[in-house]
This record gives C-alpha cells, sequence and structure tokens, in this order.
C-alpha cells in the first residue's frame, strides 16, 4: 500500500496510507482554532491539517513556542487559556475549535480545574461568542470511573465536567475520548465507538482522527472512545454515524 509520511515536530516521519489523505483532501477548506497548540497530539495534527489545506490558529502562553509551531504549519496565537477569561480575540473568525489542552503529568490538582475543566469551557464560550459552532475534544476514556491517586481523580473529574458542558452547550460537537497515549509510530488503524474496552493508541492515530473528524459533520453529537484497532482510520469515522440515536 503507498504511503504519505508527515513530519513532526521532533524530526520524526509518521506514515499513513495515501487513501487517508485523499480522504481528507475531499473536506472543506477551514479555519480551525486549536487551544493547547503546543501539546504532543497538536503538534502531530498541525501538519496533517496544513497539508491538507486548512489554516491552523495555534493558541499558546508561551512564546518561545512560536517557531516550532510555524514550522509545524500553524500561526502562532498568544493566548494563555489559564489566566485569561474571553479567548474570542485568540480563536478568530474560526470555522472550528479544538480542545486540545492539558495540564500535564506533573501538574497538581489546581491546574487539572484550571486546564483541563476551566480551559475547555472558556472555549465554549470563546466559539459560542464567535459564532462558531463546530467543537472538537480531546478527552479521555472512562473519566466518569474515577481511579488511581487523588490527582489523577481530579484529572477525571475536570475532563468529565467538561465534557457534559460541552454535551449540553448547544454546539456541533464531537468528544474523542482516547485510551492510554503512546509515542509509537501511527498505524492508521483504529477502534472508535462509544464504549470501547480500555486500551491505547499512539497519539500520532489520535491527531489522524482528529483531522479526519473536524471535516464531518455527521460526526457532530457523538462522544467517541478510541483505541488502536484494526480499522482504517477513514471507514471507522464513517461507520461512527450508525452510532447515532
Amino acid at each position: 500500500m503507498l504511503h504519505k509520511h508527515v513530519k513532526t515536530e521532533d524530526g520524526q516521519h509518521i506514515g499513513f496510507p495515501k487513501a487517508f489523505f485523499n480522504q481528507l483532501n475531499h473536506q472543506h477548506i477551514m479555519n480551525i482554532a486549536i487551544a493547547g497548540a503546543h501539546g504532543k497530539i497538536a503538534m502531530l495534527l498541525h501538519p496533517i491539517l496544513k497539508e491538507n489545506g486548512h489554516t491552523v490558529r495555534g493558541l499558546i502562553r508561551n512564546p518561545d513556542h512560536a517557531e516550532e509551531l510555524k514550522e509545524a504549519g500553524a500561526e502562532p496565537v498568544l493566548c494563555d487559556i489559564e489566566k485569561e477569561d474571553d479567548l474570542s480575540k485568540a480563536v478568530g473568525d474560526a470555522d472550528a475549535v479544538v480542545f486540545a489542552a492539558g495540564a500535564g503529568p506533573g501538574s497538581g490538582k489546581e491546574r487539572k480545574r484550571t486546564v483541563d475543566r476551566d480551559g475547555a469551557l472558556k472555549l465554549i464560550d470563546a466559539a459560542k461568542k464567535n459564532g462558531i459552532s463546530r467543537y472538537v475534544m480531546i478527552s479521555a476514556m472512562k473519566v466518569e470511573e474515577p481511579r488511581g491517586n487523588d490527582v489523577f481523580q481530579v484529572y477525571q473529574k475536570a475532563k468529565a465536567e467538561a465534557d457534559a458542558a460541552l454535551r449540553k452547550s448547544g454546539l456541533d460537537y464531537t468528544i474523542i475520548r482516547p485510551g492510554r497515549l503512546t509515542d509509537s509510530p501511527g498505524t492508521g488503524k483504529v477502534a472508535l465507538k462509544p464504549d470501547l474496552p480500555s486500551g491505547e493508541i499512539p497519539r500520532a492515530d489520535v491527531a489522524a482522527v482528529i483531522a479526519a473528524v473536524l471535516g464531518r459533520p455527521e460526526t457532530s453529537g457523538l462522544q467517541l472512545d478510541l483505541t488502536s484497532g484494526n480499522t482504517e482510520i477513514s471507514e471507522a469515522v464513517s461507520r461512527t454515524v450508525s452510532f447515532k440515536s
């Protein structure tokens, strides 16, 4: 099978079937604003979106990351989602927004709330203020089932509350809930369903799924678990319409 490679910010190449890019190329070209634009998944997402003609506004709080974003294909926009109450100016006239932010390992309970929950809520408000209906959330599997240490349980609660707010927002949302994230090369094959057993998935495949669902309005209103699997990403996304009630 012919493959096309996307180069990531660390110089690695991620291979996906050329048919995957051909399918994306038929999507409507969009201006996409991404919160958490220097995160690992986002930095893998930017080159895919650029490859397919989209324009990306990447919200970052550290100006030192601006050049890396440019190299990955995104326009850096300085915006600290923890400190700023109104993200609408940073988001601009986007056609869609993606929440890819996270406080990350080593952060305490409070930052789980201010980033993973409150940042997502602020992006909902910004989307509404700017008339943007499309919102794609990167969440996590089984966040309604608290487990692990105290900090991890606060993280899960924060993600669950953010997801619940998005479901009630009236926006055209898609919530993607990956399993345990790895830095393995993407395979282009996944399992994508409303309820899956626990599993893992390369960040590269998460980025590819986000790119695929962004241009597929029929995935709106769905919350989907995501792990590695046996189905090509484009086919897995197409099948999600059967999960609508």
